[in-house]
């Protein structure tokens, strides 16, 4: 492709994660976005570009039985002259590692919060993330179906909760029952509530920002009350600013109901526009690289097991950061500086997949892997060498040892441990003496999809034992004796074979400390 071309194609990407605490509609904002971008025909189904087959976007079993995202999804579709890649992420805590990791290949954020309950601890922590990252962050106040909080608390907790400044881009009419409708500030008309009806009707207002007269809504108190409002918004409100939503320093807040699809795509038509397209990323040695650079390299953010179970797949998924993937190109893989030749790739609708010829800078592609990628890898072309930043890892904080029930199915059992453990949601140890398998995890959630995927996707039952809250520290393996372990402390080791203690308690860890004040211990994976 020339460079002219790959940077007009690139400038057209639009690459965002979705981020909420449990319950607060965002699964089901996600897949009302599939539904103007023509990939599914009602919420709840996706279907294949090519196929024309349906499926939910929570595709794995476990979410299917349990209502709940418990990995990131990631699904495409064109709109309004724009390539969009949403990546719908896990919302419960306990998959926090792989949210983290997600916030890390994506350009910008859209954060759902519930208007009935605001700010949530789980949103609070991913934000931060975020934050962090400098990228630029769009609200959606969901449920305006249901009677919710006053708008103006809610706009006042975003600066009081997350210290980013709230601009807001439509203003709520009501609520719940009460609900009239959106007073569209950017567009100045007002968006009538539609609750049984395909799309909304629109009532233009004039300069002033006033319905006509004849307008019967013009009687009704809400529509005198919002306008109070926004004369309140205009005095005291935060103006628009759109260097400060680039710095991730204020976020456009948009009102409306997702269930229900009202007010919706009044927010996807002005996150298109808003919205940053890939820009250049930070190396591992402080420079930078820009998502136009001729040559191709981009860093696996994700590894899934068993997307397909009859074929018992392993998609590592890229992130390209710049230039652009062909079809058969050879890469190098950094971390051993081996040459692979992509063969084999893939783009995505939720579990749909098809092959992908060509991807430029911002797109997700995922390569079928035999063992060779691990997450945080980067790939590249030419000469010179390249390397993103290390990805973020969580320390686990609870500890299970896990045996396979049936003796004779061993080989199974070592399998799906060894290929669900390289996803990242759980750590896999060995005790130094017995070489028992140890599951490390940050929250308990993860054992119990850990388990249903093992008896699932690979037919073997586990016999999990709790060991209960451990703090891991990791030792250098020339200051380890093993005489050091006990049963308060225990010793294993990594997947790297480094060796660690799992201390019972901070009291445990201190009196290690005391005792052997010659030896480091670190908290790093």
């Amino acid at each position: 492709m020339e460079q002219q071309q790959l940077t007009t194609v690139v400038q057209k990407r639009r690459t965002f994660a979705i981020i909420s605490h449990p319950d607060a509609g965002k699964t089901t904002i996600t897949e009302q976005m599939l539904l103007f971008g023509g990939v599914i025909r009602s919420a709840g189904t996706v279907k294949g570009k090519k196929t024309g087959n349906f499926a939910t976007s929570d595709w794995m079993e476990i979410e299917k039985k349990r209502g709940i995202s418990v990995t990131s999804s990631v699904m495409e579709f064109d709109y309004q002259g724009k390539h969009v890649n949403i990546l719908d992420t896990p919302g419960h805590e306990d998959f926090s590692e792989d949210t983290y990791r997600t916030l890390m290949a994506v350009d910008a954020a859209v954060m759902v919060i519930d208007s009935a309950k605001g700010i949530e601890a789980q949103t609070k922590k991913l934000f931060q993330v975020v934050k962090k990252r400098g990228i630029p962050i769009f609200t959606f106040m969901n449920k305006l179906d249901r009677d919710g909080r006053e708008p103006l608390d809610l706009i006042g907790e975003l600066e009081d909760l997350l210290d980013i400044e709230g601009c807001p881009f439509n203003w709520p009419m009501g609520s719940g029952k009460n609900l009239q409708g959106l007073y569209d500030l950017r567009a100045n008309r007002i968006e009538l509530y539609h609750p049984r009806e395909a799309s909304g009707r629109f009532l233009e207002l004039d300069a002033a920002g006033h319905l006509p007269d004849s307008e019967p809504l013009t009687q009704d108190s809400l529509y005198r009350q919002t306008l109070e409002e926004i004369e309140l918004l205009e005095t005291a409100g935060n103006p628009f600013d759109a260097q400060k939503v680039a710095r991730g320093e204020q976020t456009p807040v948009f009102f409306g109901s997702a269930l229900t699809n009202f007010g919706v795509q009044t927010f996807l038509d002005e996150f298109i526009n808003l919205a940053p397209a890939p820009s250049a990323h930070e190396l591992a040695s402080g420079e930078s690289l820009a998502a136009t650079d001729p040559e191709f390299s981009g860093f696996v953010f994700k590894i899934q097991a068993n997307m397909n179970p009859k074929h018992r797949d392993r998609i590592a998924f890229i992130r390209i950061a710049s230039g652009e993937f062909q079809k058969g190109m050879d890469v190098t893989l950094q971390r051993t500086q081996k040459t692979l030749r992509l063969n084999n790739a893939t783009e995505f609708m939720s579990d749909q997949r098809e092959q992908v010829q060509s991807a430029v800078a911002g797109d997700i592609v995922g390569l079928y892997d035999t063992g060779n990628f691990q997450i945080g890898d980067t790939i590249y072309t030419g000469k010179k060498e390249i390397t993103y930043p290390a990805l973020p890892q969580f320390t686990p904080e609870i500890f299970m040892r896990v045996t396979a029930k049936n003796v004779m199915k061993q080989k199974s059992f070592h399998k799906g441990m060894q290929q669900l453990v390289q996803e990242g949601a759980v750590q896999l140890y060995r005790n130094y003496q017995t070489n028992d398998y140890i599951l490390g995890a940050v929250g308990q959630l993860q054992f119990e999809v850990f388990k249903f995927r093992m008896q699932n996707e690979y037919n073997t039952e586990v016999v999990m034992e709790t060991i209960g809250s451990r703090i891991a520290r990791w030792i250098d393996p020339e200051q380890l004796d093993p005489k050091m372990s006990s049963s308060r402390s225990l010793l294993v080791k990594d997947l790297a074979d480094q060796p660690l203690f799992l201390f019972e308690n901070q009291f445990t860890e201190r009196w290690f400390e005391n005792k052997y004040p010659d030896v480091k211990l670190t908290a790093k994976l």
